[in-house]
């Protein structure tokens, strides 16, 4: 598992994207599998940085791991928040009728596997799953 301790700052996502597609591709994963964890992780990082600490900011720890799924953790001191308890915005209504926010945990649920939160003490830890597809070799 490798692991990367971060300040929670939008300005770090890139860094975080990198940690991640890094790992990924080193792992042989496709680029869909790259494309979906990636747009997975935007929204976890992003969400964190603007939303667990307020204004006084903190920290967050990714960890990777790639074997016959790919497992990207999550964790924050912040306040405490499961983003799984929300309620799926209803996609089929007009946008202007719809309630704001929400769209982004209903699409990293759509693309992974599973999303797992629980606390620990006083962290945050959300855990995104996707099944490693075997790649088709090519004669």
């Amino acid at each position: 598992m490798d692991e990367l301790t971060i300040d929670a700052r939008v300005g770090n996502l890139n860094m975080v994207i990198r940690f991640i597609s890094e790992r990924l591709e080193a792992a042989g994963c496709t680029m869909k599998q790259q494309a979906q964890m990636t747009i997975a992780a935007e929204e976890v990082f992003v969400n964190i940085s603007r939303y667990a600490y307020g204004q006084m900011g903190g920290g967050a720890t990714v960890r990777v791991t790639v074997g016959d799924e790919i497992v990207v953790e999550f964790e924050d001191c912040g306040k405490p928040y499961n983003p799984i308890d929300k309620k799926d915005p209803d996609i089929t209504a007009d946008a202007d009728k719809r309630e704001i926010g929400g769209l982004g945990v209903f699409m990293v649920k759509k693309l992974m596997d599973s999303v797992e939160y629980r606390r620990v003490g006083e962290k945050n830890v959300l855990t995104l799953r996707k099944k490693v597809a075997p790649v088709l070799a090519t004669a």
